[in-house]
């Protein structure tokens, strides 16, 4: 079914690559319902909400398109769907309304995505960008790896510096990280899921890593919360949210296709830089992100840490439907989840281990012409520095073009290249992101 010979993998691989992606995607949810109840949404209902659009999207993913690639709600959309949405209205949004503009940006996306919009996206992003996309994710996830972990933290001066290296936490992720990185150079199979574990065990040893709970029953203390199209979309003109929708449909397009591109590059899943059954993985992330704002969540993304499942071998949709079925085991495991994503060390190595092997596509960007280099460099620069793929992959594409025409060659340009271009700048400029 999932063609394992075809992409010279195995069973065995892709269930290690499986674990291996949902260990270093797990603390979704955990972090997702301690941002989303800063706007009122009861944790256990973000927590089932969580558990539900990934489970959902994932599932799309593996068995209608068979890529080893993780769905989930986004990091950062959901501090926008919280901060520039519900907080930042004084009142006049709760979040019951801020998820019905998140219904209906899902089901704008769900057409869009039926349409060769997104497909075509795919191809119209240059080379050279393509490759600056898989380079800038990998060091965004470094760097968020590194954060994480809190061995670099914020500083008032610099903006970050270095962490303290004698707290316990610091010593445990270098602990982590150098055990790892020997598995790799001695080509251990599965080095990154083994050095999370040797990690766990050592984290318990130390008192780091406490389990009070293991099992509670999942459930929905809300139900279903939104359901009905034209209720939500009456919603959307009353308080007038278009700029809210545009902005969630926008980041998520961008979010999820750079992932995808970025995440198929560095699996080899690419031919003739172009996406294989691109509109059936195109469909996992906006379908999900519809069921997921039924339950109670913030638009989901595919997942960047999915190339730490990649980095380990998977190649398949095998390796996705490994994720998902342990977010269903997860919805049971709650307390245990928790505990264990509550400890950046034991993840934060695989982070930076998997950001040193997609920076490798820094080689393939043609850095002896200035006009291809630039846009690139920028794309690579900016998604760390502002932790966001969306803004990263929004100055690449406002400022390619402009070098383009200024160099004569603006015929070479994609039109979608300019209607995007155009699109970024609106959004930099006049909408939160």
């Amino acid at each position: 079914m999932f063609r394992l010979k075809e992409h010279s993998t195995n069973v065995k691989t892709e269930l290690i690559a499986g674990m291996t992606t949902f260990l270093t995607m797990v603390y979704i949810v955990v972090v997702n319902p301690i941002i989303l109840s800063d706007a009122g949404v009861p944790l256990d209902q973000v927590f089932m909400a969580t558990i539900i659009s990934a489970v959902i999207g994932t599932l799309w993913m593996s068995l209608c398109a068979n890529y080893p690639i993780a769905i989930a709600p986004g990091m950062g959309l959901n501090a926008y769907f919280t901060y520039a949405v519900v907080l930042a209205s004084d009142g006049k949004i709760d979040y019951l309304t801020a998820f019905a503009a998140v219904f209906v940006a899902g089901i704008i996306f769900i057409l869009l995505s039926l349409t060769p919009l997104r497909e075509k996206l795919i191809t119209a992003i240059p080379k050279n960008l393509k490759h600056a996309i898989t380079a800038g994710i990998g060091l965004f996830i470094a760097f968020l790896g590194l954060r994480m972990a809190k061995v670099v933290v914020a500083s008032d001066s610099n903006l970050v510096m270095l962490g303290d290296l004698t707290s316990p936490g610091v010593l445990l992720t270098l602990f982590g990280l150098l055990i790892t990185v020997i598995l790799m150079v001695r080509n251990i199979n599965g080095a990154l899921f083994i050095g999370m574990v040797v990690t766990g065990i050592v984290a318990v040893l130390t008192n780091q890593l406490h389990i009070d709970k293991v099992v509670a029953l999942p459930h929905l203390p809300e139900g279903i919360l939104i359901w009905n199209p034209i209720e939500a979309i009456g919603q959307v003109i009353s308080y007038g949210l278009y700029g809210v929708v545009f902005s969630f449909i926008l980041v998520t397009l961008f979010d999820t296709t750079g992932t995808m591109v970025g995440v198929a590059k560095q699996a080899g899943l690419m031919k003739d830089e172009k996406l294989p059954r691109a509109r059936q993985a195109l469909l996992a992330d906006s379908v999900a992100t519809t069921v997921g704002s039924m339950f109670g969540t913030s638009p989901t993304t595919a997942f960047v840490e999915s190339s730490s499942g990649v980095a380990v071998g998977g190649r398949t949709g095998l390796t996705s439907l490994t994720v998902a079925v342990l977010f269903i085991v997860a919805s049971f495991f709650g307390p245990l989840v928790g505990a264990i994503s509550g400890v950046a060390a034991i993840t934060s190595p695989t982070l930076i281990i998997v950001g040193t092997l997609m920076i490798g596509s820094v080689k393939e960007i043609e850095w002896s012409k200035f006009d291809e280099a630039f846009p690139a460099f920028l794309i690579i620069l900016i998604m760390p520095l502002t932790s966001s793929i969306a803004t990263g992959i929004a100055f690449g594409f406002i400022i390619y073009p402009i070098l383009k025409i200024v160099k004569g060659e603006a015929k070479k340009v994609h039109p979608m290249l300019y209607i995007f271009a155009i699109l970024f700048a609106f959004q930099l400029l006049f909408l939160p992101h």
